[in-house]
């Protein structure tokens, strides 16, 4: 037995067997882990914090800190300024090139508390500043129980390890369109194949590692008819103004058609 394969394979049936037409996941896209602070109490904000402290947007990355915060398949710049009016956590300290007063003298307290000697933060230079990953087009869910989660970033902010990073290599897609991907990341047929992968935990708790996914399959979408591709394309398009994802539905009917699932 391979030390990378998984005791599920030994004691569930395997999904993608059942499939034709698989191409690896990384083909289309990597997966990375979010931010880690190190000391999440020290460096995420909210608006009364910020003023507490006296710390301007400037020195403030929009970033996602609870997966409860975001709600459905999209999320937009007017869910991000909801949860700000709302005094959520959706801020990070990003004071690495400040030359403000008030923030110096909250990065003298954080280690005067000693938040420079933990872990993460001692191995940085300087130990405040954040691990650097550009904001991500699509989250994608770390642990579930309703099935794994992918998330369209329209609002471009950053986030926390609560999601994972998906970054897509926008080379491939020539044949097919970016819209088609995304569609198909929400199917029941793509968390199908991808549930192979899954960790398995108590009372029904799956997790999902970076690798565990950029080790994936997914269908060839290249090999959908074009006529099909703009069905799915308009479906997604419209969910986006919509929030409706009963659409998902009809993507699965066309897999199955085209790819005789």
């Amino acid at each position: 037995m391979s030390a990378d394969t998984k005791w599920k394979v030994y004691y569930q049936g395997q999904n993608s067997p059942r499939y034709n037409n698989l191409v690896p996941f990384s083909k289309y896209a990597k997966v990375m882990r979010g931010i880690a602070t190190g000391a999440n109490d020290f460096f995420t904000f909210n608006m009364s914090k910020a003023r507490e402290y006296g710390i301007g947007e400037e020195c403030l990355l929009p970033c996602i800190c609870r997966s409860a915060d975001v709600k459905g398949n999209i999320f937009t710049l007017d869910d991000f300024n909801k949860l700000k009016s709302n005094d959520k956590k959706v801020f990070l300290l990003n004071a690495e090139n400040s030359k403000s007063e008030n923030t110096t003298a909250y990065i003298k307290q954080g280690e005067t508390d000693g938040i420079n000697k933990k872990h993460l933060t001692s191995k940085r230079n300087p130990w405040y500043a954040l691990e650097k990953r550009p904001p991500a087009p699509i989250w994608v869910s770390v642990f579930n129980r309703n099935g794994l989660r992918f998330v369209r970033n329209l609002a471009n902010v950053s986030n926390l390890t609560t999601f994972h990073c998906l970054y897509l290599n926008t080379e491939q897609f020539s044949e097919i369109s970016i819209d088609l991907f995304l569609a198909y990341l929400l199917s029941e047929t793509a968390h199908s194949i991808f549930n192979d992968n899954a960790r398995e935990y108590g009372n029904g708790l799956q997790k999902f590692e970076p690798n565990d996914l950029n080790h994936s399959f997914v269908l060839d979408l290249e090999l959908i008819p074009t006529t099909a591709k703009s069905e799915i394309e308009q479906l997604y398009r419209k969910s986006i103004t919509t929030k409706d994802s009963s659409f998902i539905k009809r993507i699965d009917e066309i897999l199955s058609e085209v790819f005789g699932i």
